[in-house]
């Protein structure tokens, strides 16, 4: 049997896509103008807020270095964060615990991606959202695109906005809430965070649908060690 040879084609899932305004540009050519894109952060988290972003960016004012805002580092966010809205139309929305655990995660993080999209001052004529679902009530049309965040230098955008956006409401709820270190975690379920809800059980920015803050779940062991 001949040996093996390395092949000179990576595979498609180790090729690091980065996002461009092709898709923008097409849809320009169709009449749809202007775009926006838009994403949110903090589907995960165990506290805290979703947050979305829509961004409709102007094309000759685009922010180098646009990227999916988990491949950026908190600075690089920042710094983007303030080029982004000194550029471009942007807007903000959120939904809270109280109407993510009367919904569900995905429909509230679809209710704020519509809401951010209706506060643009601009009305755009197509949004492109990150992920499988379009915003139900959008008034104009929505196209999903999966990995938007990495292939649509719009979603980009908005994802760092969402992303920043988020990191400092969390920042300001420690404040208010001291005790849990949202402002070191964000609200995810980090060990630490865990112990905190332990020790002071959960407060009113805390996902009870979720686990393990759910009624019907297991109460979660916590070692000493998690409390140092």
């Amino acid at each position: 049997m001949a040996p093996r040879t390395a092949t000179d084609s990576p595979l498609l899932i180790d090729i690091r896509l980065s996002p461009d305004f092709r898709m923008e540009k097409a849809a320009r050519r169709e009449g749809l103008w202007p775009v926006a894109g838009t994403d949110e952060a903090g589907r995960g988290p165990l506290a805290g807020p979703v947050v979305a972003a829509a961004v409709i960016l102007d094309p000759k004012r685009i922010p180098e270095g646009l990227n999916d805002s988990k491949q950026l580092t908190a600075q690089r966010r920042e710094a983007l964060f303030a080029e982004i809205l000194s550029t471009s139309t942007v807007s903000i929305a959120s939904s809270g615990a109280g109407r993510i655990d009367g919904t569900d995660i995905r429909k509230a993080s679809l209710d704020a991606m519509r809401r951010a999209v209706c506060g643009l001052h601009r009305r755009p004529a197509l949004v492109l959202v990150d992920g499988r679902d379009v915003p139900p009530g959008l008034a104009c049309e929505g196209r999903a695109v999966i990995k938007g965040d990495a292939r649509s230098l719009s979603i980009a955008a908005a994802s760092i906005v969402a992303k920043v956006a988020r990191d400092r409401m969390m920042t300001r709820a420690d404040g208010v809430f001291p005790g849990y270190g949202f402002a070191m975690h964000a609200g995810y379920a980090t060990a630490h965070h865990r112990s905190a809800i332990t020790l002071h059980g959960p407060c009113r920015l805390h996902r009870m649908t979720f686990r393990p803050l759910r009624p019907d779940d297991v109460t979660v062991e916590i070692s000493s060690a998690d409390l140092l």
